[in-house]
């Protein structure tokens, strides 16, 4: 059906198929949080050309990281970072329009990588932290930063609809550590940034924000560039295609229209 929702498994067609070497989807009945029992193929594929990929997760919140003004840190984070939140309504899928709300006049984003949590867990340790992330994604942080200046604070700025999206898929393995994080725009590489290793530094985060609230399957952390102390985000403009890929796991794209 034209209209039917479903997760999938992203793969490459077996030779002998009708797209041999090409991207597959193998959809999925159930979705993945529901356990490893929960997980079985329908015997249905697609070409990933036939289907609209949607945001991979809906979380209950977004987590982010930002850079601390100076002064010191007691709170578990290391003194770079602070954290911030943005509602589930701002989550948006690959391809899905970024809108560009009339009430700001400067807007911004950042390329980030996204960490999916995978069960629900409340003051984990660090070290055992890296057990309740379910994988990543790539993830761009939208902001009107005109807003967030004269508001003194981000649920505004952050929490438009559109201003989180997510995608191409969740990959549950993402590698080796120091994967390079970039941001485009139109084509034009605008940042470049090392991510936080898929291990120590990753989990701290998940750590730091288990001590502050529950989280619940399926919830996302903007891990960023080390954390959050990565470069400024950059200008956009109703038009852009603005881009965010990184190594091993894909490349998110969104176009910036005109919003209400």
């Amino acid at each position: 059906m034209a209209d039917e929702v479903s997760y999938g498994l992203v793969g490459t067609a077996r030779a002998g198929s009708a797209a041999p070497g090409g991207e597959v989807i193998a959809e999925l009945a159930g979705h993945p949080f529901g356990g490893r029992d929960g997980i079985k193929l329908t015997g249905t594929t697609y070409l990933i050309d036939e289907v609209r990929l949607l945001a991979p997760v809906i979380p209950s919140k977004v987590i982010g990281f930002a850079p601390r003004p100076p002064g010191p840190a007691d709170d578990g984070l290391d003194d770079r970072s602070v954290m911030y939140l943005k509602p589930s309504t701002a989550v948006c899928g690959p391809s899905d329009a970024i809108r560009y709300p009339a009430l700001t006049r400067r807007l911004e984003a950042t390329g980030e990588l996204a960490v999916v949590i995978g069960r629900l867990c409340q003051q984990v340790p660090a070290e055992q932290a890296a057990a309740a992330i379910f994988g990543y994604a790539c993830a761009l942080d939208v902001t009107a930063a005109d807003l967030g200046e004269r508001d003194g604070q981000w649920a505004r700025a952050k929490g438009f609809d559109t201003f989180c999206p997510l995608g191409p898929w969740l990959e549950t393995d993402a590698g080796r550590a120091g994967l390079e994080l970039v941001t485009s725009v139109n084509g034009q590489v605008c940042q470049r940034a090392k991510i936080p290793a898929p291990g120590r530094d990753v989990a701290a985060l998940v750590a730091a924000a288990s001590n502050v609230m529950t989280l619940l399957p399926g919830d996302v952390l903007l891990a960023g560039a080390a954390g959050g102390a990565g470069p400024d985000g950059v200008a956009l403009e109703c038009g852009d295609d603005v881009s965010v890929s990184i190594d091993g796991i894909g490349t998110l794209t969104n176009r910036v229209e005109k919003g209400d």
